[in-house]
C-alpha cells in the first residue's frame, strides 16, 4: 500500500522522491533498525562500527533537504512531498526517522537566525553535524509545552536549565534530561533554556550550542523500551560560554517560537506514525494470507478479514487527517491544535493498529523474530514523546 495509491496530481518529481525513500526505508533502515533493536546494551547502537551511523550517511546522500529550495515546486507540493517523506520514514523505522529528522533541527534555526556566520557554519551544504532538539529536563516535560496554562509563568516553579548573559556571552548552567533525541551523539543541540526566571517557563530562549564546548558532558544512552534505535540521553552543562549571538530566541520571542515548534514536530510525528501504522497493517495483511489455520489461510475467516480491514480504514483515516494538517501548517501560518490533533490521533492509532497486528500474528506475534512485537513497542513510545497526548489534548483544548 503505497502513499501514493489515492493521491491526486502527484508530479513525476513527488514519485521519484518518495520512490527513492521507500527504497532507502526498506533496504537501508529496516534491516538497521531490526538489527539495533535487538542489542541489549544502548551504547552498543551509537557504538563506531553501528549501522546507526551508515543510515544518517545514507540518509544526508539523498539530498531531502534540497527541497526547501527547490524552485521547480509550490509550497503546496513542497509541504504535501515532506509529510510523504515523512511517513516512508516511519514506515521503516520510527526511532530512525525521529533520529534522522532532529539532526537537522539546529539548520532550521540558523536558516531562521538571518546570521550569515551561523548559516554558514550549520546549514551550508557542507554542514554535516548532528543535531538535537533539547528541551526536556528531570523537572519539566509536557508541561513546557503547555504555553496557556497559569502555571507556565509562575516565577516560583524551578527550572532546569539556566542562561546567564555576561557581556556578549550567555553563560549555560543545567541539565537536560535523558530524553533528548540524539542526545549522546549530536554535535550541537539547538537549546530551549530560560533566561528570565522572573517569567517563569515563559522566560526561555532558544541557542544554537555547539557540544564539544568545555563544561559540556553527557550521560549514558537510555535504555528503554521502544524506539531503540533512536538514541536519547542527558546532556549537562558547566559554566558552558557562548557567544550572545548564538541565542536567536528571547523572551519576548520564546512562547511564540515554542508554539511553531511544536506546530511542525506534532505535524511531523503524524505523518511518522501513519508510516508505522502502514507497516504494521502491511505485515499482518501479509501474515494473514500466508498463516494457514482451519485448513485456510486465515485471512479467509471472516474475524481476520473484518480485523484487517478495520486496520485499512484506521490508517487511511489517519494518513487523510495527518496530509490536510501538513499542507495547511506546511503552507499558511500553523494552527498547533490541528498539529496536536494529527499527532495524538496518528500516534493512538498506530499503537491500535500495532495491537490488532499483533493479535493476528497470534503467537508468533510475541516473538522477536516477527515484526509486530517491535511496531507495538515503537508505537507505544509515540504517545508518549514529543508531548505526552494526555498533555497535549489539554494545550490544544486552550485554542478552541
Amino acid at each position: 500500500m503505497s502513499s501514493l495509491d489515492i493521491e491526486c496530481g502527484v508530479s513525476p518529481i513527488e514519485r521519484e522522491v518518495v520512490s527513492a525513500v521507500h527504497d532507502f526505508a526498506r533496504d537501508v533502515m529496516r534491516p538497521a533498525g531490526a538489527e539495533l533493536d535487538k542489542l541489549a546494551d544502548p551504547a552498543d547502537v551509537i557504538a563506531a562500527e553501528s549501522p546507526l551511523w551508515n543510515v544518517h550517511r545514507r540518509y544526508r546522500e539523498l539530498g531531502i533537504d534540497a527541497i526547501a529550495t527547490d524552485d521547480s515546486m509550490d509550497a503546496i507540493q513542497k509541504a504535501r512531498l515532506r509529510a510523504m517523506i515523512s511517513e516512508e520514514l516511519g514506515w521503516g523505522d520510527s526511532g530512525l526517522a525521529i533520529s534522522l529528522g532532529v539532526a537537522g533541527f539546529h539548520r532550521l534555526f540558523a536558516e531562521l537566525s538571518g546570521d550569515t556566520e551561523l548559516i554558514e557554519r550549520y546549514a551550508s551544504s557542507e554542514s554535516h553535524e548532528i543535531g538535537c532538539w533539547a528541551i526536556t529536563e528531570p523537572d519539566h516535560g509536557s508541561d513546557q509545552l503547555s504555553l496557556d496554562d497559569p502555571f507556565f509563568t509562575d516565577p516560583s516553579i524551578e527550572v532546569n536549565c539556566q542562561a546567564r548573559l555576561d557581556g556578549d556571552e550567555y553563560v549555560i548552567n543545567g541539565q537536560k534530561a535523558a530524553w533528548v533525541s540524539n542526545g549522546t551523539i549530536a554535535d550541537v543541540a539547538t537549546l530551549f533554556c530560560n533566561i528570565d526566571r522572573s517569567l517563569g517557563m515563559a522566560g526561555g530562549g532558544v541557542c544554537i550550542v555547539p557540544l564539544d564546548l568545555p563544561g559540556v558532558s553527557r550521560g549514558k544512552p537510555l535504555d528503554k523500551l521502544g524506539q531503540r534505535p533512536l538514541n536519547q540521553g542527558e546532556i549537562f552543562f558547566s559554566d558552558v560560554r557562548i557567544p550572545a549571538t548564538n541565542m536567536l530566541v528571547g523572551t519576548d520571542t520564546y512562547v511564540f517560537a515554542v508554539e511553531q515548534v511544536l506546530a511542525v514536530a506534532n505535524m511531523s510525528m503524524g505523518s511518522t506514525f501513519v508510516g508505522a501504522a502502514r507497516a504494521a497493517y502491511e505485515h499482518a495483511l501479509e501474515y494473514a494470507k500466508d498463516r494457514v489455520q482451519g485448513g485456510k489461510p486465515i485471512i479467509r475467516h471472516q474475524s481476520v478479514r473484518t480485523r484487517i480491514f478495520s486496520m485499512f480504514t484506521k490508517v487511511e483515516a489517519a494518513r487523510s487527517l495527518s496530509r490536510r494538517v501538513a499542507i495547511y501548517n506546511g503552507t499558511e501560518m500553523p494552527r498547533i491544535e490541528y498539529s496536536i490533533a494529527s499527532k495524538t490521533f496518528c500516534t493512538k492509532t498506530a499503537f491500535e493498529v500495532a495491537s490488532e497486528a499483533v493479535q493476528i500474528f497470534g503467537g508468533n506475534g510475541l516473538a522477536r523474530e516477527y515484526p509486530a512485537e517491535k511496531l507495538l513497542r515503537d508505537t507505544r513510545a509515540s504517545m508518549i514523546e514529543d508531548g505526552c497526548n494526555e498533555v497535549l489534548a489539554m494545550a490544544g483544548a486552550f485554542k478552541l
